[in-house]
C-alpha cells in the first residue's frame, strides 16, 4: 500500500470515524513496514567463500579454509552437527543451555573427491565441496540436505553483514516447524518471517509474521528426518518450496529452503535421526522443557482486565455450581490485575493476596498477566552496544528467562509457571507459550492446532490458544468443537465473554452445556496422563501433541495429514474442524486402534470413517496402551486397551505429586495376552509384578 492509498483510506473513513481511520492507517503502515523487512543499508559489497585453500583437523572435525572465508565443522558426541563461517563459534548463544556439547573424538576430517573435504562420524557424514557447499549424509551415504555456498552483503562503511544460504532437500521432503505458524503444520511454499511481531489483528491461517516465529525447522523425507537451527537473534526470512518427483530420479526437482538474515553470525546446527531422537538431541542443546505445575495442566479461565474481587468470586462460584472443573483463573491488566498490583494500588494490594490464598485452598490458582515493555526513557549504553534489531526478537525470551528465575528465587520449593506470548528457540526451559489473539472462526480453530504442533516440533511442548478465539462471538457449535479439541491440548484455557453468545460457560444453554461439561471432565480424568507426558517431555524433549507421522516418518500419507494428532504414544485425537460434521474420516498409523467410547476396533494404516456426534470428537486408543487416568474416587487407575493377539503393549506412569521440583518416580508397564486374559505387569529391575492400582481392561467387547 502506497502513501496515496493510505490517504484515500483516511478520506473514505470520514470525520465520524476519524479515530478508527487513524488506527487503520497505522496498522497498514505497520504491516507494510513489517513486510518490507530491513530498511535500506546503502552501498554493500557481495562476497562468497571462493575456492578451497586447505584444511586443518580439529576436535570433532576441523576447519576448511577458502579464498575469502573459512568454515568450521564439528560433530558433537550426541551426533549434532555444528558448522559456522568466518570463525564464529557456538558460543555465546542465547539458545544453548549451558556449554556446548563436547566434540566427538571419533569424528575424522579427511580429503574428499574433487578437492573437497569430509567429516566422517558414526551417525552422520558431512561433505564440504571445494566451493563451500555443505552436504549432510546418512552413514549409508544418502544426502539429506545440501547447503549451497553462502553469500554475504557487507556494508561499505562497516557494520553487520546480511547473508543468505540456500539449501536443497529431497523431492519428497516435507517442512515443519519455524515456531507457531498458522499455515501448517506442514509448511507449503512461501516466505516466512522470523521477526516476531503481531499482525495487528486476530490472526488466521496465512498471517505472517507472528509473535512465535523461530529459526528452527524440521525436514521429513523417505531418506530420514533432520532438524535445522540457524543460531542468530537477528530478523530474517525463510523461503520454502517443496520438491516434485518425476518419472525417475533424473527428473526430480529438489525441495529448497532459503534462509536470509539481516545480520549476525552464519552458524547452523543440524540434528539427524528419527523424530524422537532429533527432539531429544535438540532438548539437550537448548534445554529440557520445564514441566508446568500440576494445576497448570487442568482447566484455565481468563478474565478481562477490569475486574474486581466480586467478579472473581462470581466466576469461581459459577463453575462450582454447574459442576465445571476450574484449576486456574487468569487476571488481565487493568482493574485489580497485575499492573495495579505492581503499581501499589492499596485496595488491590490488600485484597488480592488474601483472595489468592483463599482460592488456592479451594483448588483454584490466580495467575497474573503482565505486559512487559521497554521503558520510554534514556538508558546508559549496555555491554558491547550494537543494533536494536539484534535484540528485538530475543527481548521476550530474556523476559521469560528473568521471570522464571525470579519466581524460583522467591519460591524455591515451588515449580514456576510462566507463559509467554512470544519467544525464540530455547523458550521451553523457562515455560510455555500462549498463542495470542487467534481469530474467532473455523479457520482460527485450525490455526491454533497448527501452531501447537509447530511449536512442539521446535521444542516447546506446552502451548495453546484461547477456546473460541479472541475477536468475536463463536456459534455454539464452533465453541463446543473448539472446547472439545482444547481439552486434549497442553494449555487448556477458556476466556470470559468468548463463549457462544458472549456469556460464561454455564450460560451455554441446555443443549450445549452437558457436552461442554463432558469435555472438562474428560480433561480432569486424563490429568495423570498429561502429568506423565509433561515429565517425559522434560526427559526426552518429546512434545505432548505430535503429528501422526511421529512414529512412522516414512509414511507419506501421514506426513500430509494435518487434521488429527497424537497425544503421547497412546491416543489419537481427530478434532472436528468444519461445521455440520457428525462423522469424519480419520487416517490411522499402522496397528490396531480403538474408539475410546464405542470400543470399536480399527486396523491401520489406512482411512476409516468414525462417528463424531456433537457430544464428542473422535479419540482412538492404540492397542496395548496403558494409560494412567483419574478414577471415579479421584485415585490413580490404569486404563489398558487390549493388545492384538500375539502382540504386546505398554505405557509409563510418572508420579508427579504436586508443584515441587523433586524427581518423581517412573513406572513402566507391559500389557500382553496370557491364555484368554489380558494381563498387565510392571517392567524394570525389580522384576515383573502387578500394578498397585486398579486396572480396567478395555477393547474386549468386540472381536
Amino acid at each position: 500500500m502506497e502513501a496515496r492509498d493510505l490517504v484515500r483510506s483516511v478520506k473514505a473513513v470520514g470525520s465520524a470515524g476519524a479515530a478508527q481511520g487513524l488506527r487503520v492507517v497505522r496498522a497498514a503502515w505497520r504491516r507494510r513496514r513489517t513486510a518490507a523487512g530491513p530498511s535500506g543499508r546503502g552501498a554493500e559489497r557481495a562476497r562468497v567463500p571462493g575456492q578451497v585453500r586447505g584444511a586443518e583437523p580439529g576436535p570433532g572435525g576441523g576447519v576448511v579454509r577458502f579464498a575469502r572465508s573459512e568454515l568450521r565443522v564439528t560433530v558433537a558426541v550426541n551426533g549434532a552437527v555444528f558448522w559456522s563461517w568466518d570463525g564464529a563459534g557456538p558460543e555465546p548463544s542465547y539458545a544453548l543451555a549451558g556449554r556446548r556439547p563436547e566434540p566427538d573424538p571419533r569424528a575424522v576430517l579427511e580429503p574428499d573427491t574433487d578437492g573437497g573435504w569430509r567429516v566422517v562420524a558414526e551417525r552422520v557424514t558431512v561433505v564440504v565441496s571445494r566451493h563451500g557447499a555443505v552436504e549432510v549424509r546418512t552413514p549409508g551415504g544418502v544426502t539429506l540436505r545440501r547447503d549451497l555456498p553462502p553469500r554475504w552483503w557487507e556494508p561499505a562503511g562497516g557494520g553487520a553483514a546480511r547473508w543468505m544460504q540456500r539449501a536443497e532437500v529431497a523431492a519428497d521432503a516435507r517442512f515443519f516447524g519455524l515456531g507457531g505458524r498458522t499455515a501448517g503444520p506442514r509448511l507449503r511454499a512461501g516466505t516466512y518471517r522470523l521477526g516476531n511481531t503481531a499482525p495487528g489483528h486476530a490472526f488466521v491461517p496465512g498471517d505472517d509474521p507472528l509473535p512465535l516465529g523461530m529459526p528452527v525447522h524440521m525436514v521429513v523425507a523417505d531418506a530420514g528426518t533432520h532438524l535445522v537451527f540457524h543460531d542468530t537473534p537477528w530478523d530474517g526470512t525463510v523461503t520454502l518450496r517443496e520438491g516434485e518427483e518425476g518419472a525417475g530420479s533424473g527428473h526430480d526437482r529438489a525441495g529448497t529452503a532459503e534462509t536470509r538474515m539481516a545480520g549476525g553470525p552464519l552458524r547452523c546446527w543440524v540434528v539427524v535421526g528419527p523424530p524422537a531422537r532429533v527432539l531429544h538431541t535438540w532438548a539437550a542443546l537448548t534445554g529440557a522443557p520445564v514441566p508446568p505445575p500440576v494445576w497448570a495442566l487442568g482447566h484455565h479461565h481468563a478474565l478481562p482486565g477490569a475486574v474486581d474481587e466480586r467478579e472473581v468470586r462470581r466466576t469461581v462460584a459459577g463453575h462450582r455450581e454447574h459442576g465445571l472443573p476450574l484449576d486456574a483463573l487468569h487476571l488481565g491488566t487493568g482493574g485489580c490485575g497485575a499492573d495495579r498490583m505492581s503499581a501499589g494500588g492499596e485496595e488491590c494490594s490488600a485484597a488480592l493476596p488474601v483472595l489468592a490464598e483463599e482460592l488456592r485452598r479451594g483448588g483454584v490458582r490466580l495467575v497474573a498477566v503482565v505486559p512487559p515493555a521497554v521503558a520510554a526513557q534514556p538508558v546508559l549504553p549496555e555491554g558491547r552496544g550494537g543494533d536494536h534489531r539484534e535484540a528485538h526478537d530475543v527481548y521476550a525470551w530474556y523476559v521469560a528467562h528473568d521471570g522464571a528465575e525470579g519466581t524460583r528465587e522467591r519460591a524455591p520449593l515451588e515449580r514456576p509457571f510462566l507463559l509467554s506470548r512470544t519467544g525464540r528457540a530455547g523458550l521451553q526451559r523457562h515455560g510455555g507459550a500462549w498463542l495470542g489473539e487467534v481469530a474467532t472462526g473455523w479457520p482460527g480453530l485450525r490455526a491454533s492446532l497448527s501452531s501447537v504442533l509447530g511449536l512442539g516440533l521446535c521444542g516447546v511442548p506446552y502451548s495453546g490458544s484461547d477456546v473460541g478465539g479472541a475477536d468475536g462471538r463463536p456459534s455454539p457449535e464452533l465453541y463446543l468443537r473448539w472446547l472439545q479439541m482444547g481439552a486434549y491440548l497442553p494449555l487448556f484455557r477458556t476466556r470470559a465473554g468468548s463463549a457462544a453468545g458472549g456469556g460464561e460457560l454455564w450460560e451455554l444453554g441446555d443443549e450445549v452445556l452437558p457436552h461442554a461439561r463432558g469435555a472438562l471432565l474428560e480433561r480432569r480424568r486424563l490429568l495423570p496422563y498429561f502429568l506423565t507426558l509433561a515429565q517425559l517431555a522434560r526427559r526426552t524433549g518429546a512434545p505432548y501433541v505430535r503429528p501422526l507421522w511421529w512414529g512412522s516418518p516414512e509414511d507419506r500419507a501421514l506426513r500430509d495429514c494435518e487434521d488429527a494428532f497424537l497425544l503421547g504414544d497412546c491416543l489419537l485425537v481427530a478434532p472436528v474442524l468444519e461445521p455440520a460434521v457428525r462423522r469424519r474420516v480419520v487416517r490411522l498409523p499402522r496397528g490396531r486402534w480403538y474408539d475410546t467410547v464405542t470400543e470399536e476396533p480399527y486396523e491401520g494404516p489406512g482411512r476409516v470413517l468414525v462417528e463424531a456426534p456433537s457430544s464428542r470428537i473422535p479419540v482412538l486408543a492404540r492397542a496395548g496402551a496403558v494409560l494412567p487416568v483419574r478414577g471415579a474416587d479421584g485415585g490413580l487407575e490404569l486404563e489398558v486397551w487390549a493388545p492384538a493377539r500375539g502382540r504386546t503393549g505398554g505405557g509409563t506412569v510418572v508420579h508427579d505429586t504436586g508443584d515441587g521440583n523433586g524427581e518423581p518416580a517412573v513406572e513402566r508397564y507391559v500389557s500382553r495376552w496370557r491364555k484368554r486374559a489380558v494381563v498387565v505387569e510392571r517392567a524394570g529391575d525389580g522384576g515383573p509384578g502387578g500394578p498397585p492400582y486398579p486396572v480396567r481392561i478395555r477393547g474386549l467387547a468386540r472381536p
